[in-house]
């Protein structure tokens, strides 16, 4: 299994606070975001590791992963920043965002999912945003899941008083049969689409969302994984201390 964590940003929200840090190095009680995120990984005997880097790619250090640097970071968003790596996007593969840390427990769940694409859902989400004031609940990526359990919408902001809504924590798990509609998918759309893209003012400054959204309204299943344990989304200062609180040893 390989898994892709995609570390290009900066981050909008926290860049004044961090200076010239990427988001994903910034450190939660003495440890990197990302070192997280790989110990887990290998705990979960992952050992190709690719990490896509942007601006201030200078400053990732990290042994045994392999770097794919985004040169036009600049331009893209999450998705077109995964594309510069979508050579391994194939065999069964992780993609992470860079700025969630979490439990072993989470990954595991999304890991051992047997869906052709899988993503990871908290339906319990809202307790996340309580006292989260720097971050409004409005920009959570949320998941709209219908009575059959399947994902039908994802996008931020879903208001829904009869389906169920939960937030999508930026890990997805593919098979190859999953990574391969995937970017058959992207380079379809790559070609064709010249103006929005879902949410997005254009297909280079997308999210992952509005491509998982494409698919879902390409009738391809998506599967919601849904997860018990503790992460947070570090986006502000208020996040990284919220992190440091629930993650203190």
């Amino acid at each position: 299994m390989n898994a892709i964590i995609i570390a290009a940003g900066s981050g909008k929200r926290i860049s004044k606070d961090i200076e010239s840090t990427p988001k994903s190095l910034i450190n939660i009680n003495g440890k990197p975001i990302i070192d997280y995120q790989i110990e887990i990984l290998r705990r979960l005997k992952i050992k190709n590791i690719f990490v896509i880097t942007g601006k201030y790619s200078e400053k990732f250090k990290i042994k045994n992963v392999q770097y794919v640097h985004d040169k036009e970071h600049e331009k893209h968003d999450i998705l077109g920043s995964l594309m510069e790596a979508k050579v391994f996007l194939k065999d069964d593969v992780i993609v992470l965002y860079s700025d969630v840390i979490f439990d072993f427990e989470i990954l595991k769940q999304v890991v051992d999912s047997k869906e052709s694409i899988s993503i990871a859902v908290d339906m319990n989400w809202k307790k996340n945003y309580e006292g989260r004031t720097d971050h409004p609940e409005d920009e959570a990526e949320n998941v709209l899941i219908n009575k059959n359990g399947e994902i039908i919408k994802i996008k931020k902001n879903i208001k829904n008083d009869y389906l169920c809504v939960g937030e999508f924590l930026g890990i997805v798990r593919f098979s190859n049969n999953g990574a391969r509609i995937f970017v058959k998918k992207y380079e379809e759309v790559f070609e064709k689409n010249k103006g929005r893209f879902h949410e997005a003012s254009s297909i280079l400054k997308s999210y992952l969302t509005d491509m998982l959204q494409e698919l879902i309204d390409c009738e391809i299943k998506i599967k919601p994984i849904l997860i018990s344990g503790k992460w947070c989304e570090i986006d502000t200062m208020q996040d990284l201390k919220n992190a440091e609180k629930k993650f203190s040893v």
